[in-house]
């Protein structure tokens, strides 16, 4: 039977009351309120848990579409519940709607809206709770909910320039890998027996490729176990404190794809935290939440020691120049910011200006890897096919 949650004035008069009935229907539930001579408000099925389901399947432009509508009821004046109500009514994501329900629950049970939020991690980060929470406290939460959807949207937009530059040569690699195993497991034996009948000396090249055929018809399953394998002892490595260090630490210094990461970082840094401060979330709180975001250790590390720092009474910048993983200027800029007591927007100027740089890096890194990539194919595949037709001039020579 379901249990439904009520709100309910009495006819004589005085506050509205709540609570939760086991009854069979919400007819039922208005019946008995109109026994006890109580004027419904509300009355809605109480949510079930979805703590194991909730958080797949709920993209991040269905956060900022829900981010923006409550940030604009807000602003209208519309009562916090009624606003979740209306939300909750009107998502066309299932998934969200029903975190939605369950968040309206626990606010008419008397939590704020912070808490409630922070029942569903998967739904709503660490980064978006905590502002919840200041924009509650200062009374501006529509203010702070307007802010996290720009941030939200300039996030996503930054992860999608980074994801869009790893798709070209990821596909590219794909087909190399594709065509030259189809060329050696079904084209080269045919070559092999042709040779192998005409009974001719091989030049090394042809016999380098029938070799790596071979191989590959007789122990291709031990090649993919190999790969499987070292992706699996890769990520063991990096689950471990030293290990991420050390392969966060060698991306950084890699050649291109090392720029395109330390401007990726910066800006998604800068960003996170010119946003929790200015919208008065703690700077300790800020940075210990930046740092989480940060997506690389390196660049974790020095955040967490620029929170050490300023526990110590000592500046940000300190300890982001020391590291070495924040370019000078940025460095440079924090100081000024933090001496001006604008850091929160000087924190945006960075952001702003290293978003445009990563649209630069990820030009850069598309204009290199393009010629690498078509030179590469170019030697494998047509290498593989000149040494297959050696043995073939040899022979025209031969009976000429």
């Amino acid at each position: 039977m379901p249990v439904f949650v009520y709100s309910a004035r009495p006819a004589s008069g005085g506050e509205i009351k709540s609570g939760e009935l086991d009854l069979a229907t919400k007819d039922d539930v208005l019946r008995y309120l109109n026994r006890q001579k109580m004027i419904p408000v509300s009355v809605r099925e109480k949510p079930t848990s979805l703590n194991i389901t909730i958080g797949t399947g709920i993209s991040t432009r269905d956060i900022v579409i829900f981010t923006r509508q409550f940030a604009t009821m807000i602003n209208a004046g519309l009562p916090l519940v009624q606003s979740l109500d209306i939300l909750a009514e009107q998502s066309e994501n299932e998934n969200l709607q029903k975190v939605v329900q369950e968040v309206l629950y626990d606010v008419e049970s008397g939590n704020t809206l912070a808490d409630a939020m922070g029942k569903h991690p998967k739904v709503f980060t660490e980064l978006y709770v905590n502002m919840v929470a200041a924009g509650e406290a200062g009374g501006i939460l529509d203010t702070i909910l307007l802010r996290l959807a720009t941030f939200l949207e300039k996030n996503d937009a930054l992860v999608r320039k980074v994801k869009g530059a790893m798709v070209y040569p990821a596909v590219i690699v794909f087909v190399a890998v594709a065509a030259v195993a189809i060329l050696l497991i079904f084209v080269i034996p045919t070559f092999e027996t042709m040779f192998s009948s005409a009974g001719i000396q091989l030049p090394l090249p042809t016999r380098i490729v029938i070799a790596l055929s071979e191989f590959l018809q007789a122990y291709w399953w031990g090649v993919i176990a190999a790969v499987i394998a070292s992706a699996f002892i890769i990520r063991a490595i990096y689950q471990t404190d030293d290990g991420e260090l050390a392969i966060d630490r060698l991306l950084l210094r890699a050649p291109v794809i090392g720029d395109l990461l330390r401007k990726t970082a910066v800006a998604r840094f800068t960003r996170t935290l010119g946003t929790l401060v200015s919208s008065g979330v703690a700077i300790l709180d800020g940075l210990e939440i930046t740092a989480k975001t940060a997506g690389n250790r390196v660049i974790h590390d020095a955040v967490m020691g620029s929170r050490a720092s300023i526990a110590g009474g000592e500046t940000i910048s300190g300890p982001l120049k020391e590291s070495g993983a924040f370019p000078p200027m940025v460095v440079q800029m924090i100081n000024v910011g933090e001496q001006t007591g604008g850091l929160d927007e000087m924190l945006d100027k960075i952001a702003d200006f290293y978003d445009d740089e990563v649209d630069t890096a990820v030009q850069a890194l598309l204009s290199v890897l393009e010629p690498i990539m078509i030179i590469f194919l170019g030697v494998v595949v047509g290498g593989m096919i000149v040494a297959m037709y050696l043995p073939i001039f040899d022979m025209i020579n031969a009976i000429e």
